[in-house]
């Protein structure tokens, strides 16, 4: 072997040699970068695994809230006008929007048959006087004569007893023609309080039937106004005569109205659990109308259950839920029942002690024993 070959020979095995330290250090590379890939995907995939959840404790009262509810305006006092006497209508002095005092003419009936039993009566009446007079004659006439012997007692006791009948008579027939007088003033008819027509049901000629269901006129006053307001069983006795109430219009923006509550039943309506309120409301300016629609926010004191938040609550197939997280980060699954709802906040009734974290909007996966992690 020549000494070149011998150079080119030792030339081969540095390459090969700096080939195989060369790939020796690209395989230690890669082996430590999926080493090292790997740690780095394990502590990933701990750290995903780990839930994070927010928690709250439960309030003892909680604040004051307001309750909203629908109500409806009417006045103070609202009558339907009705007629007392049949007959046709003459004529109506006032329509609809029309302001009327008390005791102002709204309408006249004409009555012929009521006119003409008046002046039957009055002519009865006539007859019943002369009757009585006769009688009263004939009475005193008879004494003379029983106290000379002509006649006997009882001729006497008969003539008293026909002057007691025709003035019993006559009584009847008085009160027959007061009667009709009484039902004749029923012609005209006027208004039985101060207040505003809103509805008139009846033009000239229609028959007026007395008694009848459809009123002539509804009469209304416009100050003070009331609302009508049902209030649930929950809430019901939270409500005290006195109370101050909001009432707000949808139509008048920015603007409310403050009354007082009036009145209450005192008593749960089987049919709906509610109970009806009557709210008194000025309106001196007019701004409402009554008959609209309003919504009615009465302040609510606070009570002395516990309060937590709307979102803590988990609704499962096995009734109502919340899920409280222990000292450890273990979530514990815990029946509840609840009482009034305000909106942000309910009242809890029974299941839960007070000092308990519970999670807020926790996940529909979350289960008994699962391991959380309380974030900040």
């Amino acid at each position: 072997m020549t000494e070149s070959e011998i150079k080119i020979l030792r030339r081969a095995k540095i390459i090969a040699l700096v080939v195989v330290v060369a790939l020796a250090i690209l395989a230690g590379r890669t082996m430590m970068s999926r080493a090292s890939n790997a740690r780095a995907l394990e502590a990933g995939t701990a750290e995903q695994a780990k839930v994070y959840v927010k928690v709250a404790t439960p309030v003892i009262g909680g604040a004051g809230t307001t309750l909203a509810l629908p109500g409806s305006l009417q006045g103070e006092v609202q009558s339907p006008i009705s007629a007392r006497a049949s007959g046709y209508l003459k004529r109506w002095t006032h329509d609809i929007g029309s302001r009327v005092a008390k005791g102002e003419l709204l309408a006249e009936i004409e009555s012929p048959e009521i006119d003409q039993q008046l002046s039957q009566a009055m002519a009865a009446k006539q007859e019943s006087e002369a009757t009585l007079a006769l009688a009263t004659s004939t009475r005193t006439r008879w004494e003379e004569l029983r106290r000379t012997g002509m006649v006997a007692q009882q001729q006497l006791d008969e003539r008293r007893g026909a002057e007691a009948q025709a003035r019993a008579s006559l009584a009847a027939a008085e009160a027959n023609v007061e009667r009709l007088r009484q039902l004749q003033a029923f012609k005209r008819i006027t208004a039985p309080f101060a207040g505003v027509i809103i509805k008139r049901n009846v033009d000239v000629g229609d028959l007026i039937d007395a008694g009848a269901a459809r009123p002539l006129f509804i009469l209304t006053t416009t100050d003070p106004l009331r609302v009508s307001v049902d209030v649930p069983q929950s809430y019901a006795h939270l409500v005290k005569v006195g109370q101050a109430v909001t009432i707000t219009q949808g139509e008048l923006r920015g603007k409310s109205f403050q009354g007082k509550v009036a009145r209450t039943s005192g008593s749960i309506d089987a049919a709906s659990r509610t109970m009806q309120v009557e709210v008194a409301l000025p309106n001196r300016d007019g701004a409402l109308m009554p008959g609209a629609y309003v919504q009615v926010s009465l302040p609510l004191a606070a009570g002395d259950g516990m309060v937590i938040p709307t979102n803590a609550l988990m609704f499962r197939g096995d009734g109502m839920r919340v899920a409280s997280v222990d000292a450890d980060g273990r979530v514990k699954l815990l029946p509840v029942r609840v009482g009034r709802n305000f909106g942000q906040s309910v009242e809890v009734l029974d299941g839960i002690q007070g000092k308990e974290r519970l999670v807020l909007n926790p996940s529909d996966s979350l289960a008994e024993g699962d391991q959380v992690v309380v974030g900040q």
